[in-house]
C-alpha cells in the first residue's frame, strides 16, 4: 500500500470502513503497525478493533469528558469500556440515553408522582417526601442497558443511535419498591401492565406530544428489585439520568426505566404508549435475513436482555512487553438470569481461557470476571470475551441475528492489544 492510499484513509471523502473491510491481512497489519498474530483465525469481513477507535469532540455538563457523544438533539452519549472498570458505575460516567428534551426546571420539593389507571383502585399523588416517609427505603445495584447497545455493528445499518458497547451501567440505586407504592394505591385483579410518563418534552417542543411512555408486565413491576428511585450511589440522580425521580427496572431494556418520572398507570392491557408499538423496542418473532421487511404484527416486545460481557481492563490499544503477564478483567450480565461462566480468547475464538467469575451482589447486578494472560509472540492481538448464562446460552462469536432496529447485539466484546 503506498502513501496515497494511506492518505485517503485519513480523509472524509474516502469510505474508510469499506476500505478497511476489503483490505488484505497484510495491509491491515501495515495499518496496525505489526503482524496480526493468529491472522488465519481472523473472521472474514470483520474490522480489527484497533481501527474502530473514535473520540468525541463534545462534552456533557456533569459527565466525564471521556464519554462519547453520539448526538446532541436529543443528547445521547456512551461510555468507553475502560471507564466502566469500577465494580459500581460512578455517576459521572453513566451513559446518557434521551428521547426528548429534559425538563428545564426540576424542583425536588414540588415534584409529584401520580398513580392511576383503569386497573388502579384509586388515584393517588405522592411528593418525594411522601415516598420517603411512607415506604421503606431499599438500595440495589442494578444493571441498565440500552436495547440498542451494539447497534453500530449491524449490516445493513440499523436506524438509531450507533452505540458500540458503552450504553450500559450498574450503579447503586436507592428508592422505594414499585410494588409497595402500587399496593398502597390498590391493584385490581385485571391488572396486566404498568406504563410510565415523564416530564421530558418532545423535540418539536409541542407540550401535547408524549416523548416516550413504555412499561412492563405487572409481574415484572412487582419484583423486589423494581424501584422508584431518587438516589444514585448515595447522591442525587444526575440531571441527564432522570433527576429527581425515575423508575429502575433491572435486566430489561433501559427504556423501561422511565426518567423524570411523574406518572405511572396501571393497565388492564399491554401498555400502548409511544415507543411500545411498531418496531420500537421490538424484534421479529422469527429470525430474518438482513434487510428483510417484516409486518408490525410479526414483532414481539423485548423483555429480558441477553447474556453479555465487557472487557474493561486493559484499555483497548494497550501495548504490553515481551513475556509480560497481565490481568484481563471486566463485567458480565444476563438480563433476568445470572452468568455461569466467562471465557476469553487471544486467537479469535480458536481456543478459550476460563476466567474466575464473582456472584452478583444482588439479583440483576452485573458480575465481574478476571484472568491472567501472557501473549506468546510479538504482534497484534485481539482479546475476546464470551459469557454464558445459567441456562447454558453463550454470546455468539460475531453479530447475532439481524433486525431492522439493531437491538440485542450481544456478540463477543473484543479489545486490541499489541505485544512488543
Amino acid at each position: 500500500m503506498d502513501k496515497k492510499d494511506t492518505d485517503k484513509i485519513m480523509t472524509n471523502d474516502f469510505p474508510r470502513r469499506e476500505f478497511i473491510k476489503n483490505a488484505s491481512l497484510a495491509t491491515l497489519g501495515t495499518l496496525l503497525g505489526g503482524k496480526i498474530v493468529f491472522a488465519e483465525s481472523f473472521p472474514k469481513g470483520l474490522i480489527p478493533e484497533a481501527l474502530l477507535l473514535e473520540e468525541s469532540p463534545f462534552t456533557i455538563s456533569g459527565k466525564n469528558n471521556g464519554l462519547i457523544v453520539l448526538n446532541d438533539r436529543p443528547i445521547n452519549a456512551e461510555t468507553p469500556p475502560h471507564l466502566l472498570d469500577p465494580n459500581v458505575t460512578p455517576n459521572d460516567i453513566m451513559f446518557v440515553r434521551n428521547n426528548g428534551i429534559p425538563p428545564k426546571e426540576v424542583n425536588v420539593n414540588k415534584w409529584t408522582l401520580t398513580i392511576e389507571g383503569e386497573s388502579a383502585e384509586q388515584t393517588k399523588t405522592y411528593t418525594i417526601a411522601d415516598l420517603k416517609s411512607k415506604f421503606k427505603e431499599y438500595t440495589y445495584q442494578l444493571t441498565l442497558e440500552c436495547g440498542g447497545n451494539g447497534r453500530s455493528e449491524f449490516t445493513p445499518p440499523a436506524k438509531g443511535n450507533q452505540w458500540t458497547t458503552g450504553a450500559v451501567a450498574c450503579p447503586n440505586w436507592t428508592g422505594v419498591k414499585l410494588k409497595d407504592v402500587l399496593k398502597d394505591v390498590g391493584i385490581k385483579s385485571n391488572a396486566v401492565y404498568i406504563g410510565y410518563y415523564g416530564k421530558d418534552t418532545h423535540l418539536s417542543e409541542d407540550p401535547t406530544k408524549v416523548v416516550i411512555s413504555r412499561g412492563v408486565p405487572i409481574e415484572k413491576a412487582m419484583e423486589d428489585e423494581a424501584l422508584i428511585a431518587w438516589s444514585m450511589n448515595g447522591e442525587e440522580i444526575p440531571y441527564m439520568n432522570g433527576a429527581p425521580l425515575r423508575l429502575v427496572i433491572g435486566g430489561w431494556p433501559a427504556s423501561t426505566s422511565g426518567k423524570w418520572l411523574s406518572k405511572i398507570v396501571i393497565r388492564d392491557k399491554v401498555h400502548d404508549g409511544p415507543k411500545m408499538g411498531g418496531k420500537s423496542y421490538r424484534i421479529p418473532k422469527n429470525g430474518i435475513a438482513p434487510g428483510t421487511k417484516v409486518p408490525d404484527e410479526d414483532y414481539e416486545i423485548i423483555e429480558s436482555m441477553p447474556v453479555k460481557s465487557l472487557i474493561t481492563f486493559p484499555k483497548t490499544g494497550a501495548i504490553v512487553k515481551a513475556n509480560q503477564e497481565f490481568e484481563v478483567r471486566g463485567h458480565a450480565w444476563a438480563g433476568d438470569l445470572e452468568v455461569k461462566a466467562v471465557d476469553v480468547s487471544i486467537d479469535f475464538g480458536s481456543s478459550w481461557i476460563s476466567c474466575s467469575v464473582t456472584k452478583p451482589v444482588n439479583r440483576l447486578a452485573w458480575q465481574h470476571f478476571s484472568t491472567k494472560i501472557t501473549l506468546p509472540e510479538s504482534g497484534y492481538y485481539e482479546i475476546w470475551a464470551r459469557a454464558t448464562d445459567i441456562q447454558g446460552k453463550s454470546q455468539p462469536m460475531v453479530l447475532p441475528g439481524w433486525n431492522p432496529k439493531g437491538y440485542l447485539n450481544n456478540a463477543c466484546h473484543r479489545i486490541a492489544i499489541k505485544r512488543l
